[in-house]
């Protein structure tokens, strides 16, 4: 187990790095170890839905397919949520970056 713990530990650690430099994979990649407990990565929707939200505003396809199948098991309140989520992360890196 505590292989598994820092197995996610990692993964989201360096999946994090890479989104906060803008890296759409990185969003994607998150999303999908939210939405599936890959890699010992507790599973999430609200956090899945952000990260492919994010990964969708950049214009990732696939992230826009995965976004709409997850919201299909999710209650209005966690997209929005998950949306608020999103906003916040997009701000506080837009304000990091300027």
């Amino acid at each position: 187990m505590g292989n598994s713990l820092k197995s996610a530990e990692f993964l989201i650690e360096s999946r994090l790095r890479d989104a906060a430099r803008g890296d759409c994979t990185a969003c994607y990649d998150l999303g999908v170890a939210y939405s599936t407990g890959t890699s010992g990565v507790c599973f999430d929707l609200i956090e899945a839905h952000k990260w492919f939200n994010l990964a969708a505003i950049a214009g990732d396809e696939a992230a826009q397919i995965a976004r709409a199948e997850i919201a299909g098991d999710m209650t209005p309140r966690d997209i929005a949520v998950a949306q608020r989520a999103a906003r916040d992360w997009l701000g506080g890196h837009r304000a990091q970056a300027a």
